[in-house]
C-alpha cells in the first residue's frame, strides 16, 4: 500500500495516461491528414499514397525517437516544444469546435477504401458521398502527406517526451506505442475519434496541460542554465521562485 500511495507512483500513472491519450489523439489526426491529402487522387493511386504516408510516419517517429535523448539535453528545447504544442492545441481546438464534417467523412472513407477497414460493419464502396475534392498529382499528394507526417511526428515525440521526461521507461513505452498506433490502427482511431468527440476534447486537454508544463519547466531550466536565478527570483512572485532544490533538479547539462 505504501508503494501505491507514493508520490512517484502517482506521477508515473499520470505520465502513463498522458502519453497514451497523446498517442491516440495524434495518431488519429495524422490518419485524417493523410486521408485528406490522398482524397484528391485517382482511386488507383490512393492506396499507394496512403501506404507511403503510413510508412513515412513510422520512419519519422523512429528517427525522432532515436534523437529524443539528445534533443532533451538541449537548453531551451523544452520551452520551444511547449510553445509548438500550444499551437497544436489551438489547431486541435479549432478543428473540434468547427469540424469540416464532409472533409472528415471523405478522408475516413478514403482510408477505409485504401486499407480495407470495415469499422461500422458495412461494406466499403471505395468513396464517400461528401463533396469531391479537387484532383491533384500523385507527387503533390505525397509531398503534402510527407509534410504532415514530419510536423505531426515531431509534435507527437515532443509531447510524449514532455509528458514523461521524468520517467524514461514511460517515455520509451509512449514512443513505441506512437509507432505501433501509426503502423497498425491509425485509420481505426480516426474513425473512433470522429464518432466519440469527447475523446478528442480530453486529448486536447492533455496536450494543453503538457504544453503549459513544458513551458513552465523549460523557462526555469533556461534561467538555471544561464545563471540568472537571483535576478529571476527578484522579479517574479514568490511562488515562482527557483529554489536550491530546483537548481539541483535541473542540474548541469552534459557536454556535447
Amino acid at each position: 500500500m505504501d508503494f501505491f500511495s507514493h508520490p512517484e507512483f502517482a506521477s508515473q500513472v499520470s505520465a502513463f495516461f498522458q502519453v497514451v491519450f497523446i498517442d491516440i489523439v495524434m495518431a488519429g489526426d495524422n490518419a485524417v491528414a493523410v486521408g485528406l491529402a490522398a482524397a484528391g487522387l485517382a482511386p488507383n493511386d490512393r492506396k499507394k499514397a496512403i501506404l507511403y504516408g503510413l510508412i513515412a510516419a513510422v520512419i519519422m517517429r523512429i528517427g525522432f525517437v532515436l534523437l529524443t535523448a539528445q534533443l532533451l539535453t538541449i537548453v531551451g528545447l523544452l520551452l520551444a516544444g511547449g510553445l509548438l504544442l500550444l499551437w497544436v492545441a489551438w489547431k486541435m481546438w479549432r478543428e473540434l469546435r468547427e469540424p469540416d464534417t464532409h472533409a472528415q467523412e471523405h478522408a475516413e472513407a478514403v482510408l477505409e477504401d485504401a486499407t480495407g477497414a470495415d469499422i461500422n460493419g458495412n461494406t466499403t464502396t471505395g468513396g464517400a458521398t461528401a463533396r469531391k475534392p479537387r484532383t491533384k498529382s500523385f507527387k503533390a499528394a505525397v509531398l503534402q502527406i510527407l509534410l504532415a507526417d514530419l510536423s505531426m511526428s515531431l509534435d507527437n515525440v515532443l509531447a510524449v517526451a514532455g509528458a514523461s521526461h521524468a520517467h524514461p521507461e514511460i517515455m520509451v513505452f509512449g514512443l513505441i506505442l506512437a509507432i505501433a498506433l501509426m503502423g497498425v490502427a491509425s485509420h481505426f482511431i480516426a474513425k473512433v475519434l470522429h464518432k466519440y468527440r469527447w475523446i478528442g476534447f480530453f486529448g486536447l486537454a492533455v496536450v494543453l496541460y503538457v504544453a503549459l508544463n513544458m513551458i513552465w519547466v523549460g523557462h526555469r531550466d533556461i534561467v538555471v542554465d544561464t545563471g540568472k536565478v537571483a535576478e529571476y527570483n527578484q522579479i517574479v512572485p514568490d511562488f515562482m521562485d527557483i529554489t536550491e532544490k530546483d537548481i539541483k533538479h535541473f542540474g548541469p547539462k552534459p557536454a556535447h
